[in-house]
């Protein structure tokens, strides 16, 4: 998949992609991933899709093959979200989705499969993963709601407030320091209507696999993920309650991750 990504056009992407005038947050601009461009690299958007698929068959090792481990982790991800919003919203529709930092576009992907009436909006601060994203989307059959891509900060996206039912926020809190994760909180509560819903998934701190991972695989992984240790010590539910979330609930989506839901209130 890498060789036929960096082989393929992509690079024509780019142009209808990329914000000139995005400003950076210096965070964002550490090496990840043992890349030292961090997301802001080709390299490191070609090979972004099979890193998710590593990321799934560590979570499910037993599975029979990657399809039945998506199958688990993503199924139990959009499983959560669809309860919570029929628990708390079931009145209206889910008909706008915004999924920020969406990288290639697999979670925004498997959203707009779940929600073929909505409408899907993938937004990521590289605009090398966008391109990816939006030529993958290119190559397969037509959607009934062709997905659209932004090039934004997803701590001030410039899109209008009460704009979405649903933000997801999947696998980006252990890359950013606490003050991004309030500011994307916030801006999540900013974009949603009354009743929508915002769903973050990503490790768990209460996961035994990784509480019980070797010494030196976990200081491994923390050498490619700079904000690691921040984003365990923060109190992801306690900052979703502050920004003006209600019913915020946890579930273990999978043995190494979490989704965490919650309302804006009507």
């Amino acid at each position: 998949m890498t060789k036929e990504i960096l082989d393929s056009d992509v690079y024509k992407e780019l142009e209808s992609i990329e914000n000139p005038a995005i400003v950076y947050p210096d965070y964002y601009l550490n090496p990840f991933h043992a890349y030292d461009e961090g997301n802001l690299s080709w390299l490191a958007a070609a090979e972004a899709d099979a890193a998710t698929m590593s990321m799934v068959r560590r979570a499910i090792p037993n599975a029979s093959s990657l399809e039945e481990a998506n199958q688990i982790v993503r199924g139990n991800w959009l499983d959560a979200i669809e309860k919570h919003h029929q628990q708390y919203s079931a009145d209206f529709s889910i008909r706008d989705i915004l999924d920020i930092g969406c990288s290639v576009g697999v979670s925004t992907g498997y959203l707009a499969d779940r929600f073929p009436s909505a409408k899907v909006t993938g937004l990521d601060l590289s605009p090398y993963f966008l391109s990816v994203a939006q030529y993958k989307e290119k190559k397969r059959n037509q959607r009934k709601n062709p997905i659209s891509w932004i090039h934004a900060n997803g701590e001030n996206t410039g899109l209008p407030s009460k704009s979405f039912d649903l933000v997801s926020i999947p696998y980006v809190f252990h890359e950013c320091p606490e003050r991004a994760i309030r500011n994307i909180v916030k801006e999540s509560f900013r974009l949603l209507r009354p009743g929508g819903t915002i769903a973050i998934t990503d490790n768990s701190p209460k996961s035994k696999i990784l509480q019980e991972l070797p010494p030196v695989l976990f200081t491994l992984m923390k050498s490619t993920e700079p904000f690691l240790d921040e984003y365990y010590l923060t109190d992801l539910e306690r900052v979703i309650k502050e920004a003006g979330f209600a019913n915020v609930q946890t579930v273990l989506t999978d043995p190494r991750h979490r989704t965490v839901t919650a309302t804006v209130p009507y």
